[in-house]
């Protein structure tokens, strides 16, 4: 059998019941994560914005808000507000973010069904997470591209696939053909502050949607659209032996990662040892700093602009991210903002940081992602600490209260936070629930 063909048939046969609880638990803790971070980004106005202008009746919930769409408009706005703030979880492996490319697709479509359980909604995340991670895996997309919004689809297209009870031959037209239906991303959008970058995500949901009401319209894909398109259209290879690996055994669900500083992951390692030396030094001001040595593997080597024009351009900034933390204290959303990116003793600072590469930080990619910072102050005197790998990694996880803390410092944006916490526990008892009804009017009723 093909890999197609088994990865299709692990995605329709499993059966709910024997997804393994850690599974659940861990596709629980991803779905609440993912949801903090779409309330959260449902605040910023362009968000807002577009979703005035994307109107129609539907069943589905614009999540921070009681307004309700299309399920294909709903999985685009959702999955655009969980990308904007760049607090949603990732994986390493497939080097990307699964979660927000699987989540808002899964929800949409549970909510036009007559009757979805608690259980079968995230055994349809997990799955729809492992296929598309696994695509991520087994090829190497050209490096003038942006990994969003491409493998991203057949996540969603998987998720709703099983959540409308395909069979085998259906789920396998559905990753076939979802896999064309992914985007031609640009990987410049995220240094030049291009923000239709955050629209990537929420169109691979969009198109998981359409790829549910195609297979059940009777449309197919090509034989294997998968190997197809991820190994001679959008890169050059793609490993059929690692796309099947361990299928069943190592759920990709389980090597995720949780964010918590509110920019591109590529820069965490190096905010990561910042905080490090700084409970160190115990006090560090910035005023005293004369230069700052970031040291780190390749990828993040690329984030160096020292002046970036925008929010999302800071974002993937490891000078400026450096710098708006020495001087606001803190690496959270607030300290991602326009006033911070136009600030003056900021800039100024960011100007002095210095990014390198070290080759055998590179050597150590994609297990370990590691940093040294270096700061001078204008005594002369020098202070450094570093990091192997980031912090919220699945070999150095943040513990589930801290993700609930980041959750609610989200949510609480457009949410009250009794409702909030109400919410954060009905999705940890997921596995529970008969129906996803009593969530759904929970977040319906949520906002202030």
């Amino acid at each position: 059998m093909s890999g197609l063909g088994q990865v299709a048939a692990f995605a329709a046969q499993t059966r709910t019941a024997d997804v393994p609880q850690t599974v659940q638990a861990r596709s629980a803790l991803i779905l609440a994560d993912c949801i903090g971070a779409i309330v959260g980004g449902a605040a910023e106005p362009d968000v807002a914005a577009l979703a005035e202008r994307q109107q129609g009746a539907g069943p589905a919930l614009l999540i921070g808000t009681r307004e309700t769409r299309t399920s294909g408009t709903a999985a685009l706005l959702n999955g655009t507000a969980g990308t904007t703030l760049e607090m949603d979880e990732g994986n390493q492996f497939c080097k990307g973010h699964p979660g927000m490319h699987t989540a808002p697709a899964a929800l949409a479509a549970a909510a036009a069904l007559e009757r979805v359980s608690g259980a079968d909604l995230l055994a349809a995340i997990a799955l729809g997470y492992d296929v598309g991670a696994r695509v991520g895996i087994a090829t190497q997309l050209r490096p003038s591209m942006h990994p969003h919004g491409t493998w991203g689809a057949i996540c969603a297209a998987t998720a709703v696939a099983r959540l409308q009870g395909a069979d085998v031959e259906q789920m396998r037209h559905a990753i076939s053909l979802s896999a064309s239906l992914g985007l031609s991303t640009s990987r410049r959008t995220m240094l030049d502050g291009g923000t239709v970058r955050n629209v990537f995500a929420g169109v691979s949901g969009q198109m998981g949607i359409l790829a549910g009401d195609l297979i059940a319209s009777g449309f197919t894909g090509d034989k294997d659209g998968v190997s197809q398109v991820f190994g001679y259209v959008v890169s050059d290879s793609f490993d059929d032996a690692a796309f099947t690996a361990q299928l069943g055994d190592r759920w990709e669900v389980s090597r995720n990662y949780f964010k918590m500083h509110s920019c591109c992951r590529y820069n965490h390692a190096a905010l990561d040892a910042l905080a490090k030396l700084q409970e160190r030094s115990q006090v560090l001001d910035y005023r005293d700093v004369e230069k700052v040595t970031v040291e780190t593997y390749v990828l993040a080597v690329e984030l160096d602009d020292p002046a970036p024009k925008n929010v999302l351009a800071g974002k993937f900034s490891v000078p400026f991210a450096v710098a708006t933390v020495l001087v606001n204290g803190s690496s959270g959303v607030d300290s991602f903002t326009m006033p911070n990116v136009v600030n003056p003793e900021i800039l100024d600072l960011a100007a002095r940081v210095e990014v390198v590469e070290n080759a055998e930080m590179t050597a150590l990619l994609p297990n370990k992602r590691p940093a040294r910072v270096t700061v001078t102050l204008k005594s002369g005197e020098t202070l450094s600490a570093e990091t192997e790998t980031n912090r919220g990694d699945w070999s150095a996880p943040y513990q589930p209260e801290e993700i609930r803390a980041k959750y609610l410092s989200l949510t609480t944006r457009l949410w009250q936070e009794d409702a909030a916490v109400r919410i954060w526990d009905m999705v940890m008892d997921l596995e529970s629930a008969p129906s996803l009804d009593p969530l759904f009017a929970e977040m319906a009723h949520a906002p202030r």
